[in-house]
């Protein structure tokens, strides 16, 4: 089974308008309501692939409860921790001809719920994968990445870090099935300005030399580049497509690519990754599995 984790899950409500003015009344063209998270955002593109697994994570008050049923109601399993009070957060997304996020805190966590998320992530067993994606709540422990696979090592269970800096840089001692870095969070973790394809190469290869395993590398307009746990680089193109949307791109992408490497084949799991990934940035949401399809299908005419 495959669980993800999202610490802070959010209703995000998207409103459309053409022309946002500061200052004054807008009134929305069209509005939509989604639930999401990195870690949800990758269950669900999972979900499309045909891939069942388990969203874990906090939820809170009745926004945690939408959340639920929402993720529930799409054909994802369950398994959040209820906090007592609070309520999970609300981001509001401004669709104009700029696009303008606000996006919520989210609940307070404390070390009674922390302890029963580690308790639910104690039943993973043999065989089993985890994802954990994205940034840390202020107020879980800013190594809580690093605590959850120090409990798991040692057990075969394959670990995904999506995350930046050092939440990242310090898990790769338990050697992580897979991370995502994108271009601008590989150049923040080394410090560096990466100009060309060999010097991205270059810096893939420090982290698995650290630890990693398989190097994902998300180039936005360039497409992706992949070395992959035997030290085989693999690139691939950006798919085609007008940008609708960014959000929930990059999980996608980890999503296509678990379920691209399900049978170990790491050149058709980046292309399944970056399709998912293209994908969900020419639509208004996540990608739905024939939007994804069609971007594969795209692939073998290029």
């Amino acid at each position: 089974m495959i669980y993800t984790v999202t610490f802070n899950p959010a209703v995000d409500y998207a409103v459309f308008c053409d022309n946002v003015q500061a200052g004054e009344v807008n009134r929305a063209e069209n509005e939509k309501i989604s639930f999401g998270g990195k870690g949800i955002n990758v269950s669900l593109v999972l979900n499309e692939l045909g891939i069942k697994s388990t969203a874990l994570g906090f939820v809170a008050g009745f926004t945690g409860q939408a959340i639920e049923n929402g993720v529930a109601g799409a054909g994802v399993l369950t398994d959040f921790v209820h906090l007592k009070s609070g309520f999970s957060r609300i981001n509001v997304k401004i669709k104009s001809s700029v696009e303008t996020e606000l996006n919520g805190n989210g609940p307070v966590i404390g070390e009674e719920d922390i302890s029963e998320l580690f308790q639910k992530l104690s039943r993973l067993s043999d065989g089993d994968m985890l994802v954990l994606a994205g940034s840390v709540p202020k107020s879980l422990p800013a190594d809580i990445y690093e605590k959850i696979l120090g409990r798991l090592s040692g057990r075969n269970i394959k670990f995904v870090v999506d995350a930046q800096k050092d939440l990242l840089l310090n898990t790769l001692k338990y050697k992580p099935f897979l991370i995502k870095p994108n271009l601008r969070e590989l150049e923040e973790i080394f410090d560096a300005k990466l100009g060309n394809r060999e010097e991205i190469a270059a810096r893939a290869e420090k982290l698995r030399e650290m630890g990693a395993q398989n190097v994902l590398v998300s180039l936005a307009g360039d497409g992706a580049m992949l070395l992959d746990e035997n030290g085989k680089l693999h690139t691939a193109a950006a798919c085609r497509g007008q940008v609708r949307n960014s959000v929930g791109a990059g999980d996608s992408m980890v999503a296509g690519f678990i379920a691209g490497a399900q049978g170990g084949d790491y050149e058709y799991a980046l292309k399944l990754g970056t399709a998912a990934g293209g994908a969900t940035a020419f639509s208004d949401g996540l990608a739905t599995a024939e939007e994804i399809n069609l971007q594969l299908k795209m692939y073998g005419e290029q």
